[in-house]
């Protein structure tokens, strides 16, 4: 066989575990929308074969002897594409192999019955229900980072799961001195004479109109109808890759900005997954290269262009058609002041941009101290409720909107809390960046043209899949390495004009 028949044989391999990962997915969607409750006994049985299926194709038969072969041989002639694929499976192949088949199969399983009784205990508000299924997944997991191996951390292994590259104690200083100027700014906010003359959203907007008008925000920032969908979940989220992309959002009929925002987030996550190269599906040149890439591009379309007034320019029409009585309540600056509303709150994926690092921060620390030994889960709510008063001077009322509210521990999904800070700080500094290549980006924002923005993003970003790490990729788009400054800068430019700092 030569070099060019075994990467052929590598890359058909590679697309096949694509697709079972992609199967994987659309049970897990599944789950989380159509399954009827009685199901997951039997989802989980399923999710642990596939997990099976998926862990021995990438560790055993015909891929460690592609990978060794193609090492061993000259591969410059296959070109740059072939080189990413192979770095990327050999990255996934070498954390896979270290883990015995049947501890991914039993987190599969424990997995499926744990979202079942997170449900279940959100529902009626009570950890101790969730409180031994949270045990096991987090024990499984501790197995999971020691066979992998770290330096430093025992968090790092599971981190880099989710942000290859990323340690946890770099991490934890850049979240420390956010939080030390964080807090600040929050109180600054609480304390300027604009605090407060927001009213509170608290209305009738029924749910076939948010629908209605969702789809239409969607349709307007370029998402695909032919390659998406929405669904309605416990937990907001984005699934699938390139031409099925599954977008979920839940609905409140007195507060319609949580399912605005919450779509424009998701819909961002939708814009990346649909903005891959087609030419290279099933491959690593066509994913993305961290979650906290992949969170740059929705924070990106929920917040600095979903909040931002020329958005609203040509959205406030929009929103008006479908809901004629906020024309009455609100005019166009009223609108652009109520949706930026700063106000300290309990649900992390309903914080406005000043504080929701800040629940991260909270959940980062949490994990940390999980992993490393220093709490125990039956203490976990007590811990999480001091951090709130710590970080937000809040207590919650109960679990369900204190520990709770986050599926992520459901999901036996340990080291990925971080990913949605960092992806604030990618998305402000590609931000910085985009205007001033877009120059006209306020004139095109109040036409409702977004193609300008989606397709830098698209030709910047998404086209890039996994050909740079991360941090790499911050450097070739800045020409910079990572810098918080921009994302406090833009805070600190955006808030002092709305709040007359």
């Amino acid at each position: 066989m030569n070099v060019q028949e075994r990467y052929d044989a590598f890359l058909a391999l590679t697309k096949e575990l694509h697709a079972l990962e992609l199967v994987d997915g659309l049970l897990s969607w599944d789950q989380q929308t159509k399954m009827p409750p009685r199901g997951a006994a039997l989802r989980a049985d399923q999710m642990a074969v596939l997990s099976g299926i998926h862990h021995v194709t990438l560790t055993k038969g015909a891929m460690p002897d592609h990978l060794k072969a193609l090492q061993d041989d000259d591969t410059s002639s296959l070109g740059d594409d072939a080189a990413v694929n192979l770095r990327e499976v050999r990255r996934q192949f070498d954390r896979a192999s270290r883990v015995p088949t049947d501890l991914v199969k039993e987190i599969a399983r424990v997995q499926a019955l744990s979202m079942e009784a997170w449900t279940e205990a959100k529902e009626a508000s009570d950890f101790n229900r969730f409180a031994p299924f949270l045990e096991k997944t987090l024990g499984l997991k501790l197995q999971v980072a020691d066979a992998i191996g770290y330096t430093g951390s025992r968090y790092n292994a599971l981190h880099d799961e989710f942000e290859p590259g990323s340690r946890a104690e770099d991490v934890a200083v850049i979240f420390a001195d956010l939080r030390k100027k964080l807090v600040p700014l929050v109180q600054a906010i609480a304390e300027s004479r604009r605090a407060g003359t927001q009213k509170l959203m608290d209305g009738h907007f029924p749910v076939d109109r948010q629908e209605a008008l969702g789809r239409d925000l969607l349709t307007s920032i370029g998402f695909d109808w032919e390659a998406g969908r929405i669904d309605v979940s416990a937990h907001p989220f984005c699934s699938g890759n390139l031409h099925d992309v599954r977008l979920t959002t839940r609905y409140d009929a007195k507060d319609l900005t949580k399912s605005l925002f919450g779509l424009l987030h998701e819909g961002g996550h939708g814009l990346y997954e649909q903005g891959f190269d087609p030419d290279h599906a099933g491959t690593p040149r066509a994913q993305a290269v961290s979650l906290g890439i992949h969170e740059s591009q929705s924070l990106t379309w929920e917040n600095i262009v979903g909040r931002s007034r020329p958005f609203w320019e040509h959205a406030y029409p929009v929103l008006t058609r479908h809901f004629p009585d906020l024309a009455g309540e609100y005019d166009l600056d009223q609108w652009h002041r109520q949706v930026n509303l700063v106000e300290r709150s309990m649900i992390r994926v309903e914080a406005d941009e000043v504080t929701y690092c800040l629940h991260v921060i909270l959940r980062f620390e949490l994990e940390m101290d999980l992993i490393e030994g220093r709490l125990t889960v039956r203490d976990l709510p007590e811990a999480w409720n001091a951090k709130m008063v710590d970080f937000l001077d809040l207590t919650p009322k109960n679990d369900a909107e204190g520990v709770l509210q986050d599926i992520h521990w459901a999901h036996a999904i340990f080291g990925y809390f971080p990913t949605y800070a960092l992806g604030y700080l990618y998305a402000a500094q590609f931000w910085n960046t985009a205007r001033k290549e877009l120059p006209h980006w306020e004139e095109t924002f109040r036409k409702g043209d977004f193609s300008p923005l989606r397709e830098w993003q698209r030709e910047k970003i998404h086209l890039m899949g996994q050909t740079y790490p991360s941090h790499e990729l911050v450097r070739r788009v800045t020409g910079e390495s990572l810098n918080p400054q921009y994302f406090l800068d833009y805070l600190r430019d955006k808030y002092t004009e709305i709040y007359d700092l």
